[in-house]
């Protein structure tokens, strides 16, 4: 059995990972601008908690990109570039194709789909996806973000490597936090967002990779398309 001390580290590492999940909502929200500025002692006050966690997991922000540190102000929102934003979509790019390559190898994951486990895992994916052209189609970016992002996790996931679906994760949070402070300007965003993902599932189910790799290097150019008009305008 722990002691109070081990009981009080796992409460402290939750609750510095809730409060940086909270923080990332507020910034994909758009809730938390670009190069808004704030203290630990200012998101201490706000979720009623100790220095220590909020410090914990604004440090974790700033590693993930989503944060940057200053030593005599705090930290502020990290502001994202057109440059930024193409440089992300194409390491997206590299770690999706990775994935298409390990199925073409036939990774072990996608070897049967008769196996219930692999079958409803994926069908697991399918209906996140569903959620997410849902989402899209009706223009609800708030929605759409969070069922998106569980997607690409759970999809990467089939592969078997918490590596590439740490990273990639990572890479699609901060494309999305890229992106929001352009498409929250947008008053109807109904036809404008990438709604392929019930389609990507299944190109990939039945190892149709040239399809699949089709539909990723579209949803690619659509979204720097869109983005490049959105800054742009």
């Amino acid at each position: 059995m722990p002691g109070p001390s081990g009981n009080g580290a796992v409460t402290r590492s939750t609750l510095r990972q809730q409060i940086a999940d909270a923080l990332r909502d507020e910034v994909l929200a758009g809730r938390l601008q670009p190069g808004q500025e704030f203290t630990v002692k200012e998101i201490a006050e706000q979720y009623g908690v100790s220095a220590t966690p909020v410090r914990e997991a604004l440090v974790d922000l700033s590693a993930q990109g989503l944060l940057e540190a200053d030593q005599h102000r705090g930290f502020r929102v990290h502001e994202y570039s057109a440059d930024d934003f193409r440089g992300i979509v194409e390491a997206r790019g590299l770690v999706t194709e990775g994935m298409f390559h390990a199925l073409e190898s036939g990774h072990k994951r996608f070897q049967d789909l008769g196996d219930p486990r692999v079958a409803a895992a994926v069908a697991g994916v399918r209906r996140r996806g569903e959620e997410a052209q849902r989402a899209a189609d009706a223009g609800d970016l708030t929605v759409l973000i969070g069922y998106d992002l569980r997607f690409w996790r759970e999809l990467s996931a089939l592969f078997g490597n918490p590596y590439l679906v740490d990273f990639l994760h990572r890479l699609r949070v901060q494309s999305w936090v890229c992106a929001v402070q352009h498409l929250r300007r947008v008053t109807d965003l109904r036809g404008l967002l990438w709604a392929g993902h019930t389609e990507l599932v299944d190109a990939l189910a039945r190892r149709d990779l040239p399809a699949a790799r089709l539909m990723v290097e579209e949803y690619n150019t659509h979204s720097l398309t869109l983005m490049e008009r959105l800054a742009g305008g």
